[in-house]
């Protein structure tokens, strides 16, 4: 399935680069019907508090995502779901317990449009996303 709607693909980076991520990001949210336009809201403002001000949110694969030192983290919404993508599938594997009673696959955790992910568990999976980067590991 294909999410919503999809703006032109923009990179992370600069200060220029990064507020024009940030717009295509307002821009594939805004075509995003309720409720999952707030879930994700609410999910992207769990990756900002995480990830701080040295993440830069871009889209990439048609999706909002965050870069810190490489690609961080996805989101998206999808006709019967949304989606949260870690970006390691190690990941899923490592937070398993916290994740049951979500539907998982190899990189993807899905929940429904109207109930994000636990702010706080959204939070943990960021840091250690941002921990992987920060050594140079690959998804």
């Amino acid at each position: 399935m294909s999410p919503t709607k999809k703006p032109s693909p923009v990179e992370g980076g600069g200060a220029t680069k990064s507020a024009a991520g940030a717009a295509a990001v307002e821009q594939y949210l805004s075509a995003v019907p309720e409720p999952a336009s707030s879930t994700l809201a609410k999910v992207r403002a769990a990756i900002r508090a995480a990830a701080g001000p040295e993440a830069t949110e871009t889209i990439s694969y048609g999706m909002p995502a965050f870069r810190y030192k490489g690609m961080l983290v996805w989101y998206a919404a999808f006709k019967d779901h949304c989606s949260f993508f870690p970006g390691n599938s190690s990941l899923i594997e490592e937070f398993g317990e916290e994740l049951a009673g979500y539907s998982t696959a190899k990189g993807t955790i899905r929940f429904p449009v109207d109930k994000p992910l636990p702010a706080a568990l959204i939070r943990k999976i960021v840091r250690a996303r941002m921990a992987e980067n920060e050594l140079g590991k690959k998804a």
